[in-house]
């Protein structure tokens, strides 16, 4: 919201300004001649001070409008006997009327209304000629000038904090909302991170000791059956350790103790478990490191798991050589394995692949999946633009 304290004291002053001109320029033309001596001039120099207090801060209203009660009762006083006298403050008095009931608090805005009441009064009976003039009229002039004012002030202090009440139910009811969604958000991700914990780690886990167990039960001389089994107790532990990170997410715990997302700096990780799986692999980088954008990171060690894992499902064991080249406007990722079966979970390895393309278009990168012309090997080649450095 913007800061209209500065225009409101503009218009305060412009306010005041009017005031004051109107009044002095009256009594001037209208007012009893200054001939009469020094009480005219008290007069006018009062009207012209009360009226510039006007352009004060609102805390001081009271004080202003006791000013122009004053004035009211020292205008008939100062000039008597002279007839024809006019009040040094008309404008002003509206005005200060209007301040005291809009910016003071209850009791202080009700001594102002006396005060100011009190004056009009006076200014009305105290001279001689005006001492059979009508009630009806006295009380009608005393409201239009003292009560009216202060009343519409009353209302629109009234009516500002109607609105401001208004306001803050609705800011209320909107973060009331937002807290709402924010819990059902909190209380469907603690839901799916139970299920997924439920029903996935679970079972996962016990593919991975079930494995385990088979692998050590098995007599010598199985090396594709040990080979086989290594990869799947590696890739239950890969699933693990992802589930964990997802279940951290889900969960919504605080940024330190949420596992981070795997990237790049986890390769050496991913190869050593599928050594262990019987699987070798070489990585080859180029370039020297760059800082990667995140998703970038974590999308290209993604690419490298489902690779690997293509390759020692449906490779024949050869080595699988693996490229990371930092250009200047790119980073190229190349993963090439021999074939072993090539007709061999064709279906999985599709899935796998188009996996790889739909991660790769989802960060503007481009792929190239398929067989060398040598019919014997495998070549999986990513690349992602970078900002030229």
């Amino acid at each position: 919201m913007r800061d209209i304290s500065g225009s409101l004291a503009r218009q305060a002053c412009a306010v005041a300004a009017v005031c004051l001109i109107a009044d002095a320029g009256l009594f001037l033309i209208a007012g009893p001649p200054l001939s009469l001596g020094w009480r005219p001039w008290v007069l006018l120099i009062g009207g012209i001070l009360a009226n510039a207090a006007l352009a004060g801060p609102s805390r001081y209203s009271g004080w202003v409008s006791a000013a122009h009660g004053a004035l009211l009762t020292a205008a008939p006083v100062l000039l008597f006997p002279y007839d024809h006298y006019l009040q040094a403050t008309n404008a002003g008095v509206l005005i200060a009327g209007y301040r005291a009931g809009a910016w003071l608090s209850a009791k202080p805005a009700v001594a102002a209304l006396v005060t100011m009441l009190a004056g009009l009064v006076a200014c009305n009976l105290i001279p001689v000629d005006r001492g059979n003039r009508d009630w009806r009229l006295l009380i009608i002039d005393v409201g239009v000038s003292g009560l009216l004012p202060w009343m519409v002030g009353r209302y629109t202090t009234a009516r500002r904090a109607y609105i401001a009440d208004l306001q803050r139910a609705e800011e209320q009811r909107q973060q009331h909302e937002a807290e709402a969604v924010r819990r059902a958000v909190v209380e469907e991700r603690t839901t799916i991170a139970r299920d997924l914990h439920d029903v996935i780690s679970h079972h996962v886990s016990a593919i991975g000791v079930h494995a385990g167990a088979a692998r050590l039960g098995l007599p010598e001389g199985e090396p594709a059956v040990r080979r086989s089994l290594s990869a799947v107790e590696s890739s239950s532990r890969a699933a693990m350790a992802d589930l964990r990170r997802l279940l951290d997410l889900l969960h919504g715990k605080e940024n330190g103790d949420v596992q981070r997302q795997p990237g790049l700096d986890n390769l050496d990780e991913l190869l050593d478990n599928l050594r262990t799986a019987g699987l070798p692999a070489r990585l080859t980088s180029h370039g020297g490191p760059r800082e990667l954008p995140g998703s970038v990171d974590i999308a290209l060690y993604r690419i490298v798991q489902e690779a690997l894992t293509n390759a020692l499902r449906h490779g024949d064991g050869g080595i699988v050589e693996i490229d990371l080249a930092y250009r200047q406007t790119e980073v190229l990722l190349t993963i090439t394995n021999e074939i072993g079966r090539p007709n061999a979970s064709t279906e999985s390895t599709k899935r796998g692949l188009a996996g790889i393309r739909q991660r790769v278009a989802l960060f503007g990168g481009q792929a190239e999946c398929g067989p060398l012309d040598d019919g014997r090997h495998w070549r999986v080649r990513v690349g992602f633009p970078l900002e030229a450095q």
